[in-house]
């Protein structure tokens, strides 16, 4: 069989994968069995052989049968100082992707009646880039992307000559990687223990600290087992029990990149969230223990034109530099400093639906320019497409919904809902920066912070009561 009979007979197979993992997510399996028997009567026995290889790839290797750590992390020889017994509780949620006006628009019943009793705002602006990586992280150390490290979800560090990927789970899992100091590693020093159900760089043992009790990150842990762990570290005994829980939820994310804002599968999602939370509200209730909640999202999402991408300028020589990019952003790093000014003009004289920065020059307002950029990791030349387009240069379709944006975009605008003992009632805020939550946590646990933040307590302190 010739290469181009194999990409044939290879995509008639993953034609098939995709759809199954549509109808997988979508759950609506009645329709997936009389499809896949259409699909293979039609084709031909050389095709069969490749469908066959292809699909025990792709089909039974994502459907679980391959080992997910679920291992929960306990570090030992740890508990609670005894003046720690006495504090708060803080459980900080995400729900990835959850837009600002998604409780609204899917009728999120929970969130959004919970959300009115306590403190509610307009809308929590994520920083630049409007990514996941870069913004759970910020939110959990109070520093722009700038000045933690992670600057995108994929970048290249020019001294260390490597490639920092969130599909990695070699370079994720590196402290090297991160600055700041997170709040479980704030805790932790103060002798308050933490927990972790996944966040970024709570598996990556920062400064030598991890949570006490966390999970790396997988998707194998059925949400009522999750919401009953979390339950059984707040019935831990004073001195063992975690004061400060980070959960993350990835399913709106997920739905809105693969069918868009606007679907019903996203609409399923939110519902998903909204339900969970409760849940674990409800679970908080029966504890009579002082839980303060803080539900947040990393950013908005967008719709894109999955029809007219960006490809890679052909004005850039590939040679000369080291390019990362993702839909919403493209990094030029160049291996020698004289190519980086004729490439920006060649770049400026074709630019169509993109805008061309170098970094000294990219928008003061992202806290991304080269004096930002404490660890070198922006690129010397920055492309930013005009939406709803974005970029594509493997050639590859991309994604319904999409961020990385402008994080002044309304529809990248994130979600800020706190409500508990240590919140006002029925108090609404305006938009603001998500550096802000660091202080806000760390001032209701009573924890001090002593290390540079750009993060401001003055920001959020009229939400506490």
């Amino acid at each position: 069989m010739g290469s181009k009979e194999f990409v044939s007979c290879a995509n008639q197979g993953s034609g098939i994968y995709n759809f199954i993992l549509q109808k997988k997510l979508a759950k609506n399996h009645s329709e997936i069995l009389p499809s896949i028997v259409k699909s293979i009567f039609k084709m031909d026995y050389k095709s069969f052989k490749v469908f066959f290889l292809i699909n025990l790839i792709v089909i039974i290797l994502p459907s679980g049968l391959y080992a997910q750590d679920t291992t929960q992390y306990i570090i030992s020889g740890r508990q609670n100082a005894p003046f720690q017994e006495q504090k708060p509780y803080v459980i900080l949620i995400s729900a990835d992707g959850f837009r600002y006006d998604l409780a609204e628009k899917y009728d999120a019943t929970f969130l959004k009646r919970i959300s009115s009793e306590g403190v509610k705002a307009i809308s929590m602006k994520p920083c630049y880039p409007s990514l996941t990586f870069p913004n759970h992280y910020s939110i959990v150390t109070g520093l722009y992307p700038s000045h933690h490290g992670i600057v995108d979800n994929t970048l290249y560090d020019k001294s260390r000559k490597q490639i920092y990927q969130i599909g990695n789970k070699k370079t994720v899992e590196d402290p090297s990687w991160y600055g700041g100091v997170p709040l479980w590693v704030l805790a932790e020093r103060q002798k308050l223990l933490s927990a972790s159900f996944y966040w970024v760089g709570s598996e990556s043992h920062i400064d030598g600290v991890d949570p006490t009790y966390y999970f790396k990150y997988n998707e194998a842990i059925p949400i009522d087992r999750r919401i009953e762990i979390v339950k059984e570290w707040l019935q831990l005994p004073p001195e063992k029990r975690p004061h400060f829980i980070t959960f993350y939820f990835p399913e709106v994310d997920h739905a809105e990149h693969m069918y868009g804002t606007k679907s019903p599968h996203t609409a399923e999602a939110v519902h998903f969230v909204d339900h969970s939370v409760e849940k674990m509200y409800d679970m908080c209730q029966q504890l009579n223990l002082p839980v303060n909640f803080i539900f947040v999202s990393d950013h908005g999402m967008t719709n894109m034109d999955t029809l007219h991408t960006i490809g890679l300028p052909s004005v850039i020589d590939t040679t000369k530099f080291v390019i990362t990019n993702g839909t919403a952003t493209a990094h030029l790093y160049a291996k020698n400093k004289n190519d980086v000014k004729p490439t920006y003009r060649k770049l400026k004289a074709v630019a169509k639906d993109y805008d061309v920065y170098l970094v000294k020059k990219i928008p003061r307002r992202w806290h991304y320019r080269t004096k930002d950029d404490r660890f070198h990791r922006i690129g010397d030349i920055l492309l930013v497409p005009h939406l709803p387009k974005g970029f594509s240069f493997s050639g590859r379709k991309i994604s319904y919904g999409a961020h990385g944006f402008d994080n002044s975009l309304p529809e990248l605008q994130a979600t800020f809902y706190a409500w508990g003992p240590a919140f006002k009632d029925h108090f609404e805020i305006g938009n603001f920066a998500n550096i802000n939550i660091y202080p806000l946590i760390a001032h209701i646990l009573g924890l001090t912070i002593d290390n540079k933040i750009d993060g401001k307590l003055k920001v959020l302190r009229n939400t506490l009561k």
